[in-house]
């Protein structure tokens, strides 16, 4: 495989209702992560630690411009505050495809001084599988 960008990825996030909505347009930055958790089981006879790998972790943090239209990034986060439903969140660049379950615990909204309206939604792991690329 050779070297790429991040131009043309994809991402899909269910709205409240579970029906996967591309918003990939709204979306101006992302960042995700795939962190393991380690418990250090260093014991005393030891000079150097010694650790096992624990529980497995995904997180997003999306960022965009806002936009009403139906069935883009306002309805999809917009439940947020009055919903407690997971929501797949699907992120695909040139073919490798990672989705897992997730809470979003925010829809933030900002309106700069210059006029911009941007929101933010942080996501995380809400149903215990572990996220795996494929």
């Amino acid at each position: 495989m050779a070297k790429e960008s991040g131009l043309g990825m994809s991402v899909a996030i269910d709205d409240s209702g579970g029906t996967a909505r591309t918003i990939s347009n709204d979306i101006t930055s992302m960042d995700w992560a795939t962190p393991r958790e380690e418990q250090d089981t260093t014991g005393l006879d030891k000079s150097a630690r010694e650790r096992l790998q624990t529980l497995a972790d995904f997180t997003v943090s999306n960022s965009g411009v806002f936009n009403d239209a139906s069935n883009m990034s306002h309805d999809v986060f917009k439940t947020v505050p009055s919903s407690s439903v997971a929501r797949t969140t699907t992120i695909t660049i040139s073919g490798q495809v990672l989705a897992g379950e997730l809470f979003y615990s925010d829809y933030a909204l900002s309106r700069s001084s210059s006029g911009e309206l941007t929101w933010s939604a942080p996501g995380a792991l809400s149903g215990g599988a572990v996220p795996t690329w494929a």
